[in-house]
Formats: C-alpha cells, structure tokens, sequence
C-alpha cells in the first residue's frame, strides 16, 4: 500500500546525505526519480550510482530559491517522465561553518553545564545577510517547488508532497540557530496550511522533523569534538544515538504512499529530545 511504484518523484537537495538516502529508497520502492540539486558533480555522481542499481533517474542542476530555475526544472521533469506525483522539499541550508560550530557548542555547553544563566547573545549578532540567505532556500525555495508541484498535481486529483522540516522549528534546542530555527517553524507552518488547502483533491501534504540525523556532515562535526563535548551531546537525546538516514528515508517513502490517512502532520523522529 506504501509502494511509490512508477510514480514521478521529485526530490531536493539529493546529492548527498539525507537527500540521497531519500532519492534511494524512493527508487527501492519502484519511483521514477528527478533529482536536482546546485552540487554538480555530486549531483551527477548520485545519478549514475542510482542508475547503476536499477533506478530510473532523471537529474538536473537547480537552485531551488530562483523561482524561474524552479519552474523550468519542473516542466523538463514533466517532458521526461510525466507529471510530478511525488515531491520531497529536502533542499535546505544547514548551519554547518565555524561560526555556527561555535555557537552550537556554546549552546550545547549552556544547556548541560551548571553555570549561570545569561544571554548566549546569537540572535542580537547576528548579521541582516547570515539572516536572509537562509530564506531563500528554506522557505522560498519550499514554496517555489510546491506551486510547481501543485501546477502538475491538481490538475490530476493526485499527489503526496513530505517537505523536511526540523526539530529546530518546534523547540528551543537549537537555539543556537535562530535564522534556521526560524525558516524551519516556517516551512511547518506552510505545511499546515498547504495540507488544508489541497487535501480535497487527494494531495496530501505532510512534514518530517529531524533530530539529529547521522549524515556525513554532522559525522564530521562530531569528530571535530573533544569526547566531553560529544557526551553533553548525546546526554541531551533520551535514546542516546542519532537517527539514521534510512530511518528517515523510509518515513518519506510511507508519507509518499497510499496507505495512511495523515495531511498536515509534522512527525518528529528524534529519538525522545522533545
């Protein structure tokens, strides 16, 4: 019943990480995927790797906050495998640079030492441009990618659209992101209210939100801790591991299928850390 089988399914954001794992199961479960992402070369990569195991792949660079790139990326899908079914927001930009490395030990140190309490002083240094870029891609480019979707969907009376949110947008422990935690509350809240708009035409629009996920990227920021600072991490997760991207992956294959009752839904896999 959970079978995307010969369905068009987009994903965001699938070079590498979560995004690919998802583009994999996808195709695991029978879906014709069309994959984009601004990483050529991995992006490229990842075609050829899911093409060699059996996949049906279509892919093509796409900066996902320029509306027009968004448009013309959605109609080349369309011309190559027909309408789009499926459609997973996954692009996003993560804060992953040495200042929010910085910030987020601060913060990861605050929650689970006893010292005073005090301002961590984030959001009132945080620069106009660090604020907005983060904008353009998590929240417009959600947007920008389900109108394009939804142009192909409605027409149809079909659809399942899982955008990616986080933890980040429902609690305060990522507080050391504000700009991030802000257009993660966002997208949760265009879920909810796009989920009203177009469940009546059998388009069902739902949200996942991330703990923490095992991916390469947060592996090597782990690795760049010193063992104390690991464990005031994982003290902070109850099931005292991080999720893995096939876990969440198979979540995104159920929410694209036809066996569950769930619109306007943000189920948060995180291992018991809210």
């Amino acid at each position: 019943m959970n079978s995307v089988e010969g369905r068009v399914c987009v994903v965001t954001g699938s070079s590498r990480g979560l995004g690919r794992a998802i583009a994999a199961a996808l195709g695991a479960s029978g879906g014709r995927l069309a994959l984009c992402d601004v990483l050529t070369d991995e992006l490229e990569q990842t075609a050829a790797d899911l093409r060699a195991a059996g996949h049906e792949v279509y892919a093509a660079p796409c900066d996902v906050s320029d509306s027009a790139e968004v448009d013309a990326f959605f109609a080349c899908v369309e011309a190559a495998l027909g309408p789009v079914e499926v459609l997973v927001n996954n692009a996003a930009l993560v804060p992953g640079g040495p200042q929010d490395e910085a910030r987020r030990n601060r913060h990861y140190a605050y929650l689970t030492s006893p010292e005073p309490r005090t301002s961590l002083g984030f959001t009132s240094a945080m620069s106009d441009a660090e604020w907005l870029k983060y904008w353009g891609v998590n929240v417009h480019g959600v947007f920008f990618c389900t109108r394009a979707a939804l142009r192909q969907m409605e027409p149809r009376g079909f659809g399942r659209i899982v955008n990616i949110a986080s933890i980040a947008g429902l609690s305060g422990l990522s507080a050391h992101s504000p700009h991030y935690s802000a257009t993660k509350g966002a997208v949760i809240a265009f879920t909810r209210s796009v989920a009203a708009e177009v469940a009546g035409a059998n388009i069902l629009v739902n949200a996942i939100a991330p703990g923490g996920v095992a991916t390469p990227m947060f592996d090597d920021y782990l690795a760049r801790l010193d063992p104390e600072a690991r464990g005031r991490l994982f003290q902070m997760i109850p099931a005292g591991r991080l999720g893995t991207m096939d876990e969440y992956a198979d979540l995104v294959v159920y929410l694209s299928g036809d066996g569950h009752y769930l619109a306007g839904q943000v189920i948060s896999p995180n291992g018991g850390m809210f």
